[in-house]
C-alpha cells in the first residue's frame, strides 16, 4: 500500500454479487453460502458488470420478513436498495470515511470511471486499516520511550 490509501488498495475484490431477475431466496442462499450480509447487483454491459443496486440482510428483514412477504415470490430488483453510494477506486481512505458517515452506510461498492465494479469496502475493513495504524503509532511512543531512556542510561 502506498503512502496514500485509496479505496481501490482496501477493497476486497472478490465480490458476491447478484443480478436484479435472481430470485430473492437464492439471493439469500448466496448470502449465507458466502458468509456475506450484502450482495453487489450488477448488470453486464459490454462485458462489464455495472452496479445497478445493493442488497443487503436487513434489506430481506424489513422488506420481506417483517412483513410477512413470502420470498419465493420476489426477485432482488424488487427489494434491493437503489438509491447506490458507491466510491471511486482513486478516494483516499478519508474520503471513503466521510461517505460512509454523510450516507450512513457500512458497506461501499468501489467502482471504476464507467461504474464498473472493482471491489467492495466494509466498515471492518475500514476499522481494521485504521487499527493497524493506530498500532504503528502505538509502536512510535513505545520507540521514542526506549531511546530516551537509553540516552539517559
Amino acid at each position: 500500500m502506498g503512502e496514500r490509501l485509496t479505496t481501490g488498495e482496501i477493497c476486497a475484490r472478490s465480490v458476491t454479487i447478484a443480478f436484479r431477475a435472481t430470485p430473492l431466496d437464492e439471493a439469500a442462499r448466496l448470502m449465507r453460502d458466502n458468509h456475506v450480509g450484502c450482495l453487489v447487483v450488477v448488470d453486464e454491459v459490454g462485458g462489464k458488470r455495472i452496479v445497478v443496486g445493493v442488497l443487503t440482510d436487513r434489506d430481506i428483514v424489513t422488506a420481506v420478513v417483517a412483513p410477512g412477504l413470502d420470498p419465493a415470490t420476489l426477485r432482488v430488483e424488487d427489494v434491493m436498495t437503489t438509491d447506490l453510494v458507491t466510491a471511486s477506486g482513486e478516494d483516499s481512505l478519508i474520503d471513503l470515511m466521510r461517505i460512509m458517515r454523510r450516507k450512513g452506510v457500512r458497506r461501499i461498492p468501489v467502482v471504476g470511471g464507467e461504474g464498473e465494479l472493482i471491489g467492495v469496502v466494509a466498515l471492518d475493513d475500514v476499522l481494521d486499516i485504521l487499527s493497524q495504524e493506530l498500532s504503528l503509532l502505538v509502536e512510535a511512543i513505545d520507540s521514542e520511550g526506549k531511546r530516551e531512556r537509553q540516552m539517559r542510561s
